[in-house]
C-alpha cells in the first residue's frame, strides 16, 4: 500500500508538472515577442515577469525529475546543469554538479531530493557538490554557519518515521522511501560547517 501511494504521488506530480510546464513556455513567448515589437514595453514590470517566468520554469523542471515518475530513461548532463544553473543562479547556494555521463533519472531523481534536504541545512547559503562514482552518490554542502534540524534529518536514516512533516520537508520522507525501492540506503552526517548525503 505504502509503493502504491508512492507511485501515485510522483504520477500526480508529474501530471501537475506537465500541465504547468506549458502556460509557463507560453508566457514566456509572449515576453520574447513583446521585446522583438517596433516600441517594446520597458521596466521594472516587465523585468519582473521576465525573472518569476524563469525562474518558475526552472522550479518545474526541478520538481518533475524530484517528484516526478522517474521511468527507466536517462539523463544528460546539459539538461541536468540546464535545471540547475537556472534554478539556483540568484540564489545564495552556488551548486555543483560533477557527474559527466548521463545518469538513470531515478538516480538524478534521488540526487534532487537531496539537494532539497541540503538546502534546508543552508539557509543563509553555502556551497553543495553532487558527485557519483560507480553508482555510489554523495552530496555535500558547506557552509559558514547550518541549520541542521535533527528530527527531520532523524528521518531520512527511518529514525522518526512518523514525524509530522511541513509541505516544505516532504523530500524528507520521500528520499528514504524512493531510495529503499531502488535498493539503496540514505546516510547522511554533518559537522558544524558540512552536510552530507549519501545513497
Amino acid at each position: 500500500m505504502v509503493q502504491d501511494n508512492i507511485n501515485l504521488a510522483t504520477l500526480i506530480g508529474s501530471r501537475i508538472c506537465h500541465d504547468l510546464i506549458s502556460p509557463i513556455g507560453a508566457i514566456n513567448n509572449g515576453l520574447e515577442l513583446l521585446s522583438m515589437a517596433d516600441n517594446p514595453p520597458a521596466g521594472p514590470e516587465m523585468e519582473l515577469i521576465g525573472t518569476s517566468v524563469d525562474n518558475a520554469s526552472a522550479r518545474i523542471r526541478f520538481f518533475r525529475i524530484g517528484f516526478g515518475a522517474a521511468g527507466h530513461q536517462m539523463v544528460g548532463r546539459a539538461e541536468i546543469t540546464s535545471i540547475l544553473r537556472d534554478l539556483y543562479q540568484d540564489s545564495r547556494l552556488t551548486l555543483e554538479w560533477l557527474p559527466e555521463e548521463p545518469q538513470p533519472r531515478a538516480a538524478v531523481r534521488l540526487a534532487f531530493l537531496a539537494i532539497m534536504c541540503l538546502e534546508t541545512a543552508m539557509p543563509y547559503g553555502g556551497r553543495a557538490e553532487v558527485s557519483e562514482a560507480e553508482g555510489k552518490w554523495m552530496l555535500k554542502g558547506t557552509a559558514d554557519k547550518l541549520n541542521v534540524d535533527p528530527t527531520l534529518w532523524g528521518i531520512l536514516a527511518e529514525q522518526s518515521p512518523d514525524t509530522s512533516l511541513q509541505p516544505a520537508h516532504v523530500q524528507f520522507a520521500l528520499l528514504p522511501k524512493i531510495a529503499g525501492d531502488d535498493g539503496r540506503r540514505i546516510r547522511s552526517s554533518s559537522n558544524d560547517t558540512s552536510v552530507t548525503i549519501q545513497f
